[in-house]
């Protein structure tokens, strides 16, 4: 699969496990998401964990680069943002992933998402170089996310507000096919209401209207499709046939 080399960077800085690298390296190519840098990671690159955990990522892995700073990895990007729990020290603008992928959408110039290690996220000079943080709204009581976790959140909501990324919604099975004309949904109605007269459903006759415009209400209610009233119509005459040798 070809995918634009477009979009914020992903920097993970000092990132401990290669497990963790090859799972953010997903979260970014299921939102269109190519370039990854990481700083310093602990094991070395390239680490043979990274590709397994990766699941098919491997381009991703197999571009990304390595530096030795944080400040290396971002020189070449006008606006950068640190992600972290809390401001740490520093006095910055704090957005939500959504806020920060609204304004990367539309960004002139190289845009940077900085990630910190799994165990202590990023330190006050990490978050220093940043234009702005990036906290996401979690628990109070419990607010640890994992590497992949975070990345995936900003990788979404990037995807959102960037139409050039070029994803695509795949769309329901269901929601090919337009809802049932009324006349369909009448001959089912009818069908139904043919079936149940002689057995005796609409009786005490003095509820019969309200009986009527009940069952009315729940076969119009779920928005069938032409396929769906022609299969229960279906359902419906199968039932109304004498059961043969092989049906008792």
């Amino acid at each position: 699969m070809s995918i634009p080399d477009s979009g914020p960077i992903i920097v993970l800085v000092r990132p401990q496990l290669g497990e963790n690298i090859g799972k953010a390296a997903r979260a970014m190519l299921n939102f269109g998401l190519t370039r990854l840098r990481l700083v310093t990671p602990r094991d070395g690159w390239p680490n043979p964990s990274a590709g397994p955990a990766a699941a098919g990522a491997d381009g991703v892995l197999a571009n990304a680069e390595v530096f030795e700073t944080l400040a290396d990895a971002v020189a070449d990007c006008a606006h950068v943002y640190a992600t972290t729990v809390r401001k740490r020290g520093v006095t910055k603008p704090v957005l939500t992933p959504e806020a920060a992928a609204k304004e990367a959408a539309v960004a002139v110039g190289g845009t940077a998402f900085v990630f910190g290690p799994e165990r202590s996220g990023l330190e006050t000079d990490d978050v220093a170089l940043a234009r702005a943080i990036i906290t996401v709204p979690v628990n109070p009581e419990f607010g640890s996310l994992n590497l992949a976790q975070a990345v995936v959140l900003c990788a979404y909501e990037w995807s959102k507000h960037a139409p050039a990324a070029g994803l695509v919604q795949p769309p329901a099975e269901d929601a090919l096919l337009p809802p049932a004309p009324q006349e369909d949904l009448e001959g089912l109605i009818g069908h139904i209401t043919d079936l149940l007269e002689p057995r005796g459903y609409f009786e005490p006759y003095s509820r019969a209207d309200v009986t009527h415009r009940t069952l009315r209400n729940m076969l119009t209610k779920p928005g069938w499709n032409h396929l769906e009233v022609r299969t229960m119509r279906g359902v419906l005459t199968t039932l109304m046939r004498k059961p043969g040798p092989r049906e008792r």
